[in-house]
């Protein structure tokens, strides 16, 4: 199983797990604020390479 299944199957536990825990507006706030927090905390060089990444990926 490559890693990023695992990533995947993770992340899916832990969204069920938060979903069974607490209310769901919590969910919601907790699954678009950790990658907007974490995407925030880039600086300007590396957002710019991210999204170049992520434009060459869609045009493969």
């Amino acid at each position: 199983m490559s890693n990023r299944a695992k990533i995947a199957i993770g992340g899916v536990a832990v969204g069920l797990f938060l979903l069974i825990w607490l209310p769901f507006w919590a969910v919601v706030l907790i699954i678009l604020g950790v990658p907007t927090a974490a995407y925030l905390t880039l600086d300007r060089s590396q957002r710019r390479r991210l999204r170049r990444v992520g434009r060459r990926q869609i045009g493969r």
